[in-house]
């Protein structure tokens, strides 16, 4: 298992440690997975994503490089911001979901998933033609996201602009050391991310937890980092998407420039919007006491199977069951299903993410 920057830190305040897309991370810290919820939910947490892939593309066409094999259009946005996008495969499945940030037409940075960021590179790195350069920030880079309703007043208090508008970025200065604020996150809350050196990131942690007890200000690790974006309906991949389920089937087809000319995956995706979609991404509202959890069979009121369960906890928020779910067509908005929870049918409400009403802007 690999180790961010931050191990020891994480060891000094007690964290429970699990393995996550090759890294050892840490779950949760003494104050538990709930109370660091409620805190981004209220008012602001900090969680180290050093874990994430850390990617640039260099070169006089390194934005129409992108845009040829990623699903999102590039000339959606403009330099100085970022956007959501996929890597697909030829079958049309999601190899990865990741950020791209577009600094202009020479460069472009992307923040792809742990596990995948060496696969990216790779498809990358095959696809580039002459005078492109794939770099690899992987282990060198760390992030640190703080996340809540108080993040404006911690950024503020830590030095750092939190002048910037939802999904754009910036190039700045702390302490003499270069680094990037993003105003981008997995929470549903206003937050922010912080891409740096690993020294860098080290000293950045250390500041937030000397000046966070202003603010309320707890450590987060990855089981409130689930918790919070289940709830918002954010995908998971390797649970929620994967290689063999495709954006149209995740409902993140509003990210494919479908008018584009080229991206990996396109003709696939294009044959299957046609067609429709032999399974279609929703919400579950438990109605009974219950926590669903991924891979639960969804049957409806004859008992037929309808889906899969892809994501499942408890909403900390809503104090009850949550799942995300791939069902038949004919399910609708509305009906009620039942999940098999280890032989225990859980009435459940369809639903259309996300489950709380939060805002990121």
């Amino acid at each position: 298992m690999a180790q961010v920057p931050l191990h020891e830190h994480h060891v000094s305040s007690g964290a429970k440690f699990g393995p996550f897309g090759g890294w050892q991370m840490p779950i949760e810290y003494s104050a538990g997975t709930i109370a660091e919820h409620n805190a981004v939910r209220n008012m602001v947490g900090i969680f180290d994503v050093s874990h994430m892939g850390k990617v640039e593309i260099l070169g006089k066409t390194a934005k129409e490089f992108a845009n040829s094999i990623l699903t999102n259009d590039l000339n959606r946005i403009a330099p100085g911001q970022a956007q959501y996008s996929m890597l697909c495969n030829e079958s049309g499945g999601i190899v990865d979901d990741l950020i791209v940030y577009l600094v202009d037409d020479d460069e472009v940075r992307i923040i792809p998933n742990a596990s995948n960021a060496a696969i990216v590179i790779d498809a990358l790195r095959a696809a580039a033609p002459d005078g492109i350069e794939v770099i690899n920030n992987h282990l060198v880079q760390g992030i640190v996201a703080v996340q809540g309703p108080r993040s404006w007043d911690v950024m503020d208090a830590l030095g750092l602009t939190n002048e910037l508008d939802y999904m754009s970025f910036a190039d700045m200065k702390w302490n003499d050391s270069a680094l990037t604020v993003c105003r981008t996150g997995y929470t549903g809350e206003v937050g922010f991310e912080i891409v740096a050196t690993n020294d860098v990131v080290v000293a950045i942690w250390e500041r937030l937890l000397e000046i966070g007890n202003d603010f309320g200000l707890l450590p987060c690790g990855l089981g409130a980092r689930d918790t919070l974006r289940t709830e918002m309906g954010y995908v998971l991949h390797g649970q929620d998407i994967s290689p063999e389920i495709s954006p149209l089937q995740a409902r993140t087809g509003w990210a494919v420039g479908w008018a584009k000319p080229d991206f990996a995956g396109r003709e696939t995706l294009i044959a299957e919007k046609e067609r429709g979609a032999r399974r279609i991404a929703w919400g579950l509202l438990a109605l009974d006491r219950g926590i669903p959890r991924a891979h639960m069979s969804v049957t409806n009121g004859d008992g037929d199977v309808v889906g899969e369960t892809t994501s499942g906890t408890f909403s900390p928020t809503l104090q009850k069951g949550i799942a995300l779910g791939l069902l038949v067509p004919g399910v609708q908005l509305g009906d009620e299903v039942s999940v098999d929870v280890r032989g225990r049918r859980l009435r459940c409400e369809v639903v259309r993410p996300p489950f709380v009403d939060v805002s990121v802007l």
